[in-house]
């Protein structure tokens, strides 16, 4: 299955769940996954605070989004 190939480096390689695997299987939205790939990442890729502050990133784009959401709900 191509979700077994990994293109570019092997940061994924021997983990006990692949993030996607995990993502896909409790059905995360587009910031919960990507944050769930950069911390899983960090340790292994060799680009520890970068993929800190990506994963920061992402959760603060969420509670934007999520803080919208409300603020529109509160308005209808």
């Amino acid at each position: 299955m191509s979700r077994n190939i990994q293109i570019g480096g092997t940061h994924y390689k021997g983990m006990a769940i692949q993030p996607i695997d995990y993502i896909v299987q409790n059905d995360l939205n587009w910031y919960q996954g990507n944050a769930v790939k950069y911390i899983t990442r960090a340790p292994h890729k060799g680009a520890l605070v970068d993929d800190i502050r990506k994963a920061i990133h992402y959760l603060q784009m969420w509670l934007e989004a999520e803080n919208e959401h409300a603020i529109d709900q509160e308005n209808t």
